[in-house]
């Protein structure tokens, strides 16, 4: 009886002992996953500015998941960047990207019938990056967005989706436009088919980007953003954090493509610019850009804009007082309705003069399709390294109607080997 009391008395204690081995384990498993970033929650906590968008399939996993780290709360010099194959981690491409994390999202303007196509973009880029990063994606549309396109696009971002809807100001004349001249100019570019030309939205929307997307109250809660079109399509794998590379290189803005704007589309443009800067010295950096823009110093403009259908760059650049007093000049000129202004040259040629010219970047690696135009880096072994399929015959960079070649004089960069041969 002793003996069989005993040997309960054992199993007890060996119990006890599995179940203290099996805790002890599971907690420092909850520790681990506290060090590495979240997977996201696909949308779980989602706020629409039109009182809807919160998609509760997924809450139970974000319960379960931890915050991911952040920029103030991990050490980036314990996480460099791989920039390049001979870098640490270049080739780890599999689960979730350790280290910071930007105060940065994805942002898109669609409306409910680019649902698909944006569902595109969306595979493209989380695919090629966000899967590992789980950057949160912001979409504004001037009408309320519907279930579908909100159920869609949640279902395929890795993390929290926003959905604005943008106010009326925002999205109409202003006072001050003569409403009758601005829609004999719509009908005189319909008469010379120019591309857009009657369009009221399509003005609408340039204005938007223009002056107004960085002021959205969902907007407001980030610092840095990256914007996605319908229908785009990413060619090569991305194996490092943008948003970072911008934070810690002070860099404000960036592209993948540049070109010569149509001059039909802002005959008065440069006027206006040349008025502003007359009027905001103060404004002008020292060291810019102006040699990208002007071959004559700054008396006409050569019509060159970085394209800005892609772009990242620092929201609390476009929020600062330079930047809006720039677009609060140009849009009491009112060249958005009695021209056809758009988003591009007015980025650009503001990135060109208010920043230094060391503050705008190049994403070379970013290969990157819009319709009708192609980054695709040169170099054979440049793009094995980064998993590219895009054809170097269709890379625009070295083309003459492309102002790349600008870009890299003016900063004095060299050209890649056998850019040559892509220029024809």
């Amino acid at each position: 009886m002793a003996a069989g009391s005993a040997r309960y008395v054992r199993y007890i204690l060996i119990a006890f002992f599995v179940l203290a081995v099996f805790y002890f384990v599971s907690d420092s498993s909850d520790a681990v996953t506290r060090l590495t970033p979240a997977t996201g929650n696909n949308g779980a906590d989602s706020k629409s500015a039109t009182g809807a968008g919160d998609h509760k399939g997924h809450e139970a996993a974000q319960a379960k998941t931890s915050k991911p780290k952040t920029s103030d709360n991990v050490d980036p010099k314990q996480f460099p960047l791989a920039m390049s194959p001979n870098d640490p981690g270049f080739n780890d491409l599999a689960g979730i990207a350790e280290g910071p994390r930007m105060n940065a999202t994805f942002v898109t303007l669609a409306r409910n019938g680019d649902v698909w196509e944006i569902a595109k973009s969306i595979r493209q880029v989380e695919d090629r990056f966000n899967r590992r990063y789980n950057y949160d994606w912001v979409f504004l549309n001037d009408k309320p967005f519907d279930e579908t396109f909100k159920k869609v696009t949640t279902s395929l971002v890795s993390g929290k989706t926003h959905y604005g809807l943008i106010p009326e100001e925002h999205w109409s004349f202003p006072p001050h436009i003569d409403q009758e001249k601005a829609k004999k100019v719509r009908e005189d570019m319909a008469a010379k088919k120019i591309i857009y030309g009657d369009s009221i939205s399509y003005r609408h929307m340039c204005r938007f980007e223009s002056g107004f997307f960085f002021r959205q109250k969902l907007m407001l809660n980030y610092d840095y953003y990256w914007r996605v079109e319908p229908s785009i399509k990413l060619f090569c794998d991305i194996h490092y954090d943008p948003f970072r590379f911008m934070h810690e290189n002070n860099k404000k803005y960036s592209f993948v493509l540049s070109l010569y704007e149509y001059i039909e589309t802002i005959p008065t443009l440069w006027d206006s610019v040349k008025k502003f800067a007359k009027n905001h010295p103060e404004h002008i950096a020292d060291g810019n850009s102006m040699g990208f823009l002007s071959d004559d110093g700054g008396d006409t403009y050569n019509k060159c804009h970085f394209w800005s259908n892609f772009e990242i760059g620092s929201l609390r650049w476009l929020r600062s007082k330079a930047y809006l007093d720039y677009f609060e000049s140009l849009d009491q000129d009112g060249g958005f309705f009695y021209e056809r202004w758009g988003d591009a040259p007015v980025h650009s040629i503001a990135a060109g003069l208010m920043l230094p010219k060391e503050q705008i970047h190049f994403f070379n690696d970013i290969a990157y399709f819009h319709v009708p135009f192609t980054h695709c880096p040169t170099g054979e072994k440049y793009k094995l390294d980064r998993k590219c399929h895009c054809e170097p015959k269709e890379n625009f960079d070295w083309k003459s109607y492309s102002c790349t070649s600008r870009y890299y004089e003016i900063n004095n960069l060299e050209k890649p080997e056998g850019w040559e041969a892509e220029s024809h």
